[in-house]
């Protein structure tokens, strides 16, 4: 399918480096390429070819990954390697319903939404304005921002009027907001909680089990590269290693047998 006008893509060159525009059929500027004629793109699709500048790029539409690596930042983002682990373990797809504590810079919040697209919700409670701001701006880029919505305050005591088959908190003490936030999971609902710091771990895991949540687990994702050349496959020198500990638990109904 050809690119159309408004839509954001980016241009790779062989060494992996991007560039990113947005598509328009007239005069382009293209940040560190200079002024482009935007009607060469009308006809172009997914992984074409073009050379601008004498120099060969592929133009590619961006997927979850390319975005959330693309970000404005602020805040720190929770990396691919850490959303796409807790999308499964919670398994959100399509549909679902999502509470997320902590917006940051958007990152998270663009792989849920790519999730939950296009019958599924995302609804974020953020502390801070300036963080809403920005997670806004970058998740319009995405076209999915029709499906998030954004409360600010304070997760402790802010009152979010949804019933989530998700709860993700990304905040420095979990622990603090269980109670608040309790009644917004559903029965049978998955929460994750995003943290630091080993003490932090212990104190949400803890937390966790007194609330009565069963099938409680912690784990932590590290992420090496490997060097291919002709002849040679060697591990990265550099690797994603510590991030943050993902802590997992289902909420029980309370109900029993009679």
């Amino acid at each position: 399918m050809s690119f159309n006008e408004g839509e954001t893509v980016y241009l790779a060159d062989r060494a992996g480096n991007r560039v990113w525009l947005r598509v328009s059929y007239e005069m382009l500027k293209i940040t560190s390429l200079g002024t482009v004629d935007g009607s060469r793109f009308k006809d172009l699709d997914d992984g074409s070819r073009i050379s601008i500048v004498g120099k060969d790029y592929f133009v590619f539409r961006p997927g979850t990954i390319e975005l959330m690596e693309s970000l404005d930042r602020g805040a720190q983002i929770i990396c691919p390697k850490d959303a796409a682990t807790i999308i499964l373990n919670c398994d959100i797809r399509s549909g679902s319903t999502v509470l997320e504590v902590g917006a940051g810079s958007g990152g998270l919040t663009t792989a849920l939404l790519s999730a939950v697209a296009p019958a599924g919700s995302v609804h974020t409670l953020e502390f801070k304005e300036d963080n809403a701001k920005r997670a806004l701006k970058n998740i319009r880029r995405t076209g999915l921002d029709k499906h998030w919505e954004c409360i600010t305050g304070d997760a402790r005591s802010a009152k979010a009027d949804v019933t989530a088959d998700a709860l993700i908190m990304d905040m420095p003490d979990p622990w603090l907001a269980l109670d608040n936030l309790y009644d917004n999971l559903r029965a049978g609902g998955r929460i994750c909680s995003y943290v630091p710091n080993m003490n932090q771990a212990e104190k949400i895991v803890t937390a966790l089990r007194d609330k009565g949540f069963a099938e409680v687990y912690a784990l932590e994702n590290i992420q090496r590269g490997l060097e291919v050349h002709p002849g040679g496959v060697r591990p990265s020198f550099e690797m994603l290693g510590h991030t943050g500990y993902l802590i997992f638990g289902r909420k029980t109904s309370g109900n029993t047998e009679n």
